[in-house]
């Protein structure tokens, strides 16, 4: 290959933090023009390596060649100036301001010193046109979906000339109608000669989309596939460093009760109508449907967010009426929810106090904190859900997205609640990862609790269900035992 091939290069790429190697040695090289996807199990040191590129982080050791220019650090301000933009899972857009001003964010064209709001208007009209996407220029963000909003950015990228586009995990927020519109802008900037870097954990749209993937394990590099030449048991291989025969382990079925633990009757508000469902202990109950369809929304009345209007939840024959998650927490429910670091998690806090937050109440004496207790407890669902972390004090914002979900499962299994409820438990997670969180669903049923399992993954929802729910605007319109799984009967249910 000729060094010319090559638009960028990272050599002998290292970071280290204190107690902490993110990166090791990692070589890369990515060719004009190609998508070269970048994958790993969650710390693998994917999203580490592309901040050196970006300028977020500085490497601890090695060098940064880009178009035959070679760089022992970054800045953002010089990352651009290379033709480096960067698509994060956090949009950086202002909600208030126009598409046009987000667009020429810091970058405002002027007549003289007058912005000339006409001018810009006008130019991101040119660029969203190119890139096929249908926006006003003058809507607020604000007002625009996830997947619009993503699509400003990337048409803030091209606007800034970018030559190389990272892209990290672009499609976690989006509806699948979403994704296929990012696709074809993925494709339409492949043919005018962007090279563009994607990560996602999501396998499919890697053999859809790029042309080599390079593998990350442990922070080092494993390999470099052409992807036409490859397969998802071979790449597992490699991100996990070991088979996985089967992704969704077995579960006895004999661990399903007659007992109802759980159970709605005519439950309405929030958008859902008159929902009734029974939930019985040792089960995993499946809620299907699209966005939309209200299976968030019913978690939200179940764990009190939301007030309910109509109807009533029994939970262990005791007619409950949470109007707060305290109260809920108290009855024996938890939940992990699907947007984690908003709602599920406290970033900023340790590990340690994330783990201990729903029982401090228990573990206190006259508001004094049992320290002691307190690493005790964390110190043991540390080691049974095998959280990746080198220290308890070490805050959740700063762990891998797998990791982050196993403290707020481990917070849960400390709260001892019977009914549990997860809400895209495994979105954003590797598929290593994946089988931990299902592993610890199981064992969970297995130990008499319940779970209410919200998926908009077609294959989980199967391959972890006893049995499905569909919604669709609020309603259930189908049930399925687990003999009578089929994709296109669950995708009618959720039509209707």
């Amino acid at each position: 290959m000729n060094a010319n091939d090559n638009i960028l290069e990272l050599k002998n790429i290292s970071k280290f933090y204190p107690g902490v190697v993110a990166l090791k040695d990692v070589s890369l090289k990515v060719k004009r023009g190609e998508v070269h996807a970048l994958i790993g199990e969650n710390g693998a040191g994917k999203s580490t390596l592309i901040k050196t590129c970006s300028g977020a982080i500085d490497p601890s050791e090695g060098e940064i060649i880009i178009n035959g220019n070679s760089f022992n650090r970054m800045t953002p301000a010089l990352a651009e100036k290379n033709g480096i933009g960067v698509i994060y899972q956090e949009f950086n857009l202002v909600g208030d301001l126009s598409v046009a001003e987000n667009i020429f964010l810091g970058r405002a064209i002027r007549k003289g010193i007058i912005i000339n709001q006409k001018a810009m208007e006008e130019e991101a009209k040119k660029i969203l046109d190119s890139l096929n996407i249908d926006i006003n220029p003058r809507t607020p963000v604000k007002y625009l979906s996830v997947g619009y909003q993503q699509m400003v950015e990337i048409a803030k990228a091209v606007s800034q000339n970018a030559q190389i586009l990272i892209m990290d995990e672009p499609s976690a927020p989006l509806t699948n109608a979403e994704v296929e519109s990012m696709f074809a802008i993925v494709d339409n900037l492949r043919k005018k000669g962007v090279t563009i870097i994607y990560i996602s954990h999501r396998l499919d749209e890697i053999f859809r989309l790029s042309d080599r993937i390079t593998i990350l394990r442990d922070g080092s590099f494993v390999t470099m596939l052409e992807t036409r030449k490859t397969n998802k048991d071979e790449l597992v291989r490699y991100m996990v460093g070991r088979e996985l025969t089967e992704i969704y382990p077995r579960r006895s079925e004999a661990c399903i009760k007659e007992e109802v633990m759980f159970e709605a009757r005519g439950v309405s508000g929030n958008g859902v109508e008159s929902i009734s469902l029974q939930l019985r202990r040792g089960e995993v109950l499946g809620l299907g449907g699209l966005v939309g369809a209200g299976r968030t929304e019913l978690a939200e009345l179940i764990f009190g967010i939301e007030p309910l209007k109509a109807g009533q939840f029994v939970l262990n024959g005791q007619k409950i009426t949470p109007s707060n998650p305290k109260e809920a927490i108290a009855y024996g429910i938890g939940l992990v929810p699907e947007d984690r670091k908003a709602k599920g998690a406290l970033l900023g806090l340790s590990i340690k106090k994330n783990i201990n937050m729903p029982i401090y109440s228990r573990i206190s004496k006259m508001f004094v904190i049992d320290q002691g207790r307190e690493s005790e407890i964390a110190k043991m669902y540390k080691k049974e859900i095998s959280i990746k972390t080198p220290s308890l004090d070490q805050q959740v914002g700063n762990l891998s997205g797998g990791n982050q979900q196993k403290v707020i499962l481990a917070k849960w299994l400390a709260a001892d609640v019977d009914f549990l409820i997860f809400d895209e438990p495994t979105r954003g997670i590797d598929v290593g990862a994946k089988q931990e969180i299902y592993t610890l669903i199981n064992s969970l049923v297995e130990s008499g609790k319940a779970v209410l399992m919200i998926s908009s993954e077609m294959e989980e929802l199967m391959g972890m269900s006893d049995r499905i729910l569909v919604l669709s605007e609020g309603r259930i319109t189908g049930e399925l035992q687990r003999g009578e799984y089929n994709q296109e009967l669950i995708m009618q249910y959720a039509s209707m």
